[in-house]
């Protein structure tokens, strides 16, 4: 059976040669690509572009996935701090592969930076960088501990992601300091304080979003989420 290809974003970024020129690269961590395949896909990296419909005419499925922060003018408000690994490219390219992705009722996963993407896409708003009031444990400056460090969650127990994974409540990795706190019309299934950790999209439209680095845990029911993607994707392409 031929495997549904799966899209994945890719991040762009201007590195030093050893020559000391810079040179830009497009770039996505091997974890993305290992899960999709493992879940019966085939992997796609897409690079930013301007035609998202003719990218999507390519896919059966689409993952958002990590990156840096995204512009508050995309949701209204201007920079109250200073944007981590900022990409105006990478903004206007995801935000459109994920409204395209609606339009069409693309399946997607998105992750991290991809579940901010979508929110945003759907009118939702975020905050800009986590406090205690918040509600939210704040992540770790260590790179160590930032990548060791788990906080739990539970989600609704009758959403489509709770059915997914076969559990409501288990840890997970927290790799942020921007959050989603209105999903606008896509659906909350999960939040920490006031920040939303999964969502998910109508009936009709097989999304979901989850805040956490699922490519990047090795607990068996992370890899539900790629699985259930693939799955909805062999759908897609078979209509």
């Amino acid at each position: 059976m031929t495997r549904p290809v799966i899209g994945l974003t890719a991040y762009r970024r201007s590195l030093a040669t050893p020559l000391g020129e810079q040179t830009d690269l497009y770039t996505l961590d091997a974890a993305y690509t290992h899960c999709v395949e493992a879940a019966g896909g085939q992997p796609l990296m897409i690079p930013h572009g301007e035609d998202a419909e003719g990218v999507l005419d390519l896919l059966d499925g689409l993952v958002l996935t990590g990156g840096g922060d995204l512009d508050p003018q995309h949701y209204g408000e201007a920079a109250a701090v200073t944007l981590e690994d900022p990409n105006a490219g990478a903004d206007l390219w995801e935000l459109a592969l994920a409204r395209e992705a609606g339009a069409r009722r693309l399946p997607v996963l998105g992750i991290c930076r991809g579940m901010q993407a979508l929110a945003i896409a759907n009118g939702g708003t975020m905050v800009q960088d986590l406090e205690e009031q918040h509600g939210h444990p704040l992540i770790p400056k260590n790179p160590q501990a930032l990548m060791e460090s788990r906080h739990p969650i539970e989600l609704a127990a009758q959403s489509r992601i709770a059915e997914v994974m076969g559990i409501t409540m288990f840890p997970v990795n927290s790799i942020h300091h921007q959050a989603v706190i209105d999903a606008g019309t896509l659906t909350v299934t999960a939040r920490v304080g006031v920040v939303i950790e999964a969502l998910e999209g109508p009936v009709d439209w097989p999304i979901i979003g989850v805040q956490w680095h699922p490519e990047k845990m090795h607990e068996p029911e992370q890899q539900t989420l790629f699985r259930d993607l693939v799955a909805a994707a062999q759908r897609y392409h078979k209509r």
